[in-house]
């Protein structure tokens, strides 16, 4: 997968564009600037926004060519971006995040709960999650995300795989996707904010 997404990053242009993705502009907005992880965040958009406006960020992703064009946005606005280039698992900070970003992070089945509590062991208590991906009634629609069922979401996936948040908001729904090349028209996802406990 990691030869995928570095072919995918190597394009020059972006390929979910240069702006922040809707729903975690909208939350983040709500929230006082503190300290953010964007884990699997790919070329930078919503990192980069959160510099922006003046919160204290770090990133992560496996692709070295994501990180370079996140690293390159950043310096467009003359920002320096905290960006690692390594497997979720590998992930560790010395640091506890106010908030955690998961914005299309579509981790294989075989980890992806473990991934997702490996994460949250970095939120600092009451911290707040910001979710959004594809659900399992996007398969078939031609707008964006994985083609295998077992990487999309239900909300009942949500609710065991995110054991130890409280949900503020939560819901399954369809949106009009205009994000880069790869995210365009309707699309069936999963978006939450949650706290954990």
């Amino acid at each position: 997968m990691t030869d995928f997404w570095n072919e995918r990053y190597k394009e020059e242009a972006y390929a979910y564009g240069v702006q922040p993705n809707v729903f975690v502009k909208s939350e983040l907005g709500i929230l006082s600037q503190g300290t953010v992880l964007f884990a699997a965040e790919g070329e930078g958009r919503n990192a980069v926004y959160a510099l922006q406006k003046g919160w204290n960020v770090e990133a992560f992703d496996y692709s070295v060519a994501a990180k370079n064009k996140a690293v390159k946005l950043a310096k467009s606005f003359n920002l320096q971006l905290d960006y690692k280039v390594l497997d979720v698992l590998d992930f560790h900070s010395a640091k506890k995040f106010d908030v955690l970003v998961l914005c299309y992070a579509h981790f294989p089945i075989s980890i992806r709960e473990k991934a997702i509590q490996h994460l949250l062991t970095f939120l600092k208590p009451n911290g707040v999650v910001i979710f959004e991906a594809f659900s399992k009634n996007q398969l078939g629609k031609t707008s964006g995300g994985p083609k295998n069922m077992e990487m999309l979401f239900s909300i009942a996936e949500i609710y065991k795989e995110f054991n130890g948040l409280n949900f503020t908001e939560l819901e399954e729904t369809n949106i009009q996707l205009k994000e880069g090349n790869y995210h365009q028209g309707i699309a069936s996802v999963i978006r939450f904010v949650g706290l954990k406990k």
